[in-house]
């Protein structure tokens, strides 16, 4: 069997990161691979470029700055918000790539941000093959957010987009959402929701009518993420050995939607009572964020390294992802399958991923105190080791690549 996994990136991002993760389980299964992505990045065999040539490029700069331009019209001339939104008005179509011709399945997972344009999108849909598509966020049932936060016109079609501000029912994200329910109601398309909770909103979507809607986790690789000696990992790091250490990071730490404003009204909280706790840190930092003076904070950066990554999960007690919005957060995986405990709010997928009480402590969204308190009872909490193994076990039987690999293939072969 052939499959084609189509994605923006095969490196940036949390849906690179788990279409990568797909595409070694799947190749550990005996599938034959190939990855389109709009930017090749990595020297991974299995990835091919889609813009080739002198000009490839020059075209992918001028798609993503045209679909830009396209929203920040629509959005009244601002660039607030200008990427919550897509609209693929720009992109390229591949369907005469030898890739897509040789390919028995089409996995699509992310595309925006001018790589699969919609003309693209609908020669894919209409081009015989089966179509699988896992849903990173809400875009695919969706008129053209990523993420509907409060707003539930995607029931009823949208219009009215507090994203691009607008008051009109028959704005940008009627058209588009119009255009998609056209394009895709009754094809026989798969969509995978990575959560029971994304999955469940893509059902109430005219967008998905007709076509099957499932829940199926993104897998991880259990062997590379794997408990390990916490002072090694600390050592390595160059991180204290005598504090209980509470981690945070993303590829963008400082982005609103992972909720660093929340976590540092928290931390504000426990250095009242609590002081035996240093904040580790890592990501790409933009915009001045004012932390507790009285909490000792490790700033590590971007990181790209995953042997880095995994030492970092060692050497913490706690990792904590205060997202206001999130679907399945690879990071609390990948936290869990190393054994370490994790705190969040109640969003998204994020209840799904930790067992209150076990491995970890769900706080009310947006409840500042709550956040406090879990944090406190999750550093009391990991200092008992088989909350650490219920952790891990919970990884090994829910998304381990065997398991999450076995499900996909029961979509590709039935």
């Amino acid at each position: 069997m052939k499959v084609l996994l189509i994605n923006n990136s095969d490196r940036v991002g949390g849906a690179a990161v788990a279409c990568n993760r797909l595409a070694m389980a799947l190749s550990k299964e005996g599938v034959d691979i190939k990855m389109l992505v709009n930017k090749k990045q990595s020297n991974l065999s299995y990835v091919v470029e889609a813009r080739q040539g002198v000009c490839g490029p020059i075209k992918r700069n001028l798609d993503f700055y045209a679909e830009r331009l396209e929203i920040f019209l629509h959005n009244g001339y601002s660039k607030k918000k200008l990427f919550l939104v897509s609209d693929a008005s720009a992109g390229m179509s591949i369907t005469g790539m030898t890739e897509f011709i040789e390919a028995d399945v089409i996995h699509i997972h992310w595309i925006n941000q001018g790589f699969i344009s919609m003309k693209g999108l609908f020669e894919i849909i209409n081009s015989g093959k089966r179509i699988v598509w896992t849903m990173h966020d809400f875009w695919p049932v969706s008129g053209i957010c990523h993420y509907s936060g409060d707003c539930y016109n995607y029931k009823t079609g949208c219009g009215k987009c507090n994203l691009i501000g607008s008051n009109y029912v028959n704005d940008l994200s009627h058209k588009l959402f119009k255009k998609k329910s056209m394009m895709m109601r009754d094809k026989g398309i798969t969509f995978v929701g990575c959560s029971r909770w994304i999955a469940n909103k893509a059902k109430d979507s005219a967008i998905s009518d007709g076509n099957k809607v499932l829940s199926i986790p993104n897998p991880i690789d259990t062997d590379i993420f794997s408990p390990g000696d916490k002072v090694e990992a600390r050592k390595a790091l160059g991180l204290p050995i005598d504090k209980k250490l509470i981690l945070f990071g993303a590829a963008i730490a400082t982005d609103k939607r992972k909720g660093i404003k929340y976590l540092i009204d928290a931390l504000s909280i426990m250095a009242d009572s609590e002081t035996d706790f240093d904040l580790v840190m890592f990501g790409e930092m933009k915009g001045d964020f004012c932390f507790p003076e009285n909490i000792r904070i490790h700033q590590i950066g971007y990181v790209s390294d995953i042997n880095m990554l995994v030492n970092m999960y060692r050497a913490s007690d706690i990792f904590v992802t205060p997202s206001l919005e999130d679907n399945l957060p690879n990071m609390i995986m990948e936290a869990l399958s190393t054994g370490t405990i994790c705190v969040g709010f109640n969003v998204g997928g994020i209840p799904e991923m930790i067992i209150e009480g076990k491995s970890g402590f769900i706080a009310k969204a947006k409840d500042i105190k709550d956040l406090a308190l879990s944090l406190q009872n999750a550093l009391k909490l990991s200092a008992d080791l088989c909350n650490s193994e219920f952790a891990r076990k919970f990884v090994l039987e829910n998304y381990s690549e065997e398991v999450v690999a076995h499900k996909i293939l029961d979509i590709y072969t039935n």
